[in-house]
């Protein structure tokens, strides 16, 4: 039986969605896998490296950013329990990612060969159209997140964020869990003109900035 820890976090894993406890832990029952750890700021992989494992993380989180030339980064995304890493790379012809991941906390994952995958895929009907699930969701963010960085103005971006946070946690009032730096890295933009710009949204009255709390007074004014 695997602890509670672990199944906690399986059971926010995509590839398990609609799947008791029971039943997952006789569905891994019959792969092999096991448990690895990486400390803090550990490089989990570098952007041009091979996807070679089915990683799931248990515990922690992980940064994917992709680098220019020029050395500048986009943070494209943030990754935490229960998500599985580069899963649309795991069965690709040309497996090499894109991104150069790192924890950002003490993390601890499940890791098993797109071998055991494929064998739980081509046996379980639910977590094979579970993968495909998994697969579509990525496209569609992968599209919203080329839209943003590519179309939309500097004060989209940080409208985008307030109301896309503001509606996950369903409160006006929005706790920050990430450095004004890294918010800024997220859409490709300088700290100092996210700062100008919450600066701005402020004098007008749309937010209320008070040190990692924001609270949306005006919706309308972010949407102008």
């Amino acid at each position: 039986m695997m602890n509670d820890k672990t199944m906690h976090a399986l059971l926010k894993c995509t590839l398990f969605k609609e799947m008791t406890p029971l039943q997952i832990d006789l569905t891994l029952a019959g792969v092999n896998y096991r448990m690895k750890h990486f400390d803090k700021k550990d490089v989990y992989i570098l952007a041009g490296m091979p996807c070679k494992y089915v990683d799931i993380i248990i515990s922690g989180t992980l940064v994917a950013r992709m680098v220019g030339l020029s050395g500048k980064y986009v943070e494209v995304s943030r990754l935490g329990e229960g998500d599985i890493l580069g899963p649309a790379f795991v069965f690709a012809k040309e497996n090499k990612m894109p991104v150069s991941v790192e924890t950002d906390t003490e993390t601890t994952i499940l890791r098993m060969a797109p071998s055991e995958l494929k064998r739980l895929i081509d046996t379980d009907e639910t977590i094979r159209m579970n993968f495909i699930e998994m697969l579509s969701n990525i496209d569609v963010f992968l599209t919203k997140k080329m839209r943003i960085l590519s179309l939309l103005t500097v004060r989209e971006k940080v409208a985008y964020f307030l109301l896309e946070a503001a509606r996950k946690t369903e409160s006006d009032i929005i706790k920050l869990d990430r450095s004004r730096q890294e918010i800024a890295d997220s859409f490709g933009i300088q700290k100092f003109s996210l700062l100008r710009c919450l600066s701005e949204l402020s004098d007008k009255g749309a937010i209320r900035v008070e040190g990692k709390t924001i609270t949306l007074l005006d919706r309308s004014k972010l949407q102008q």
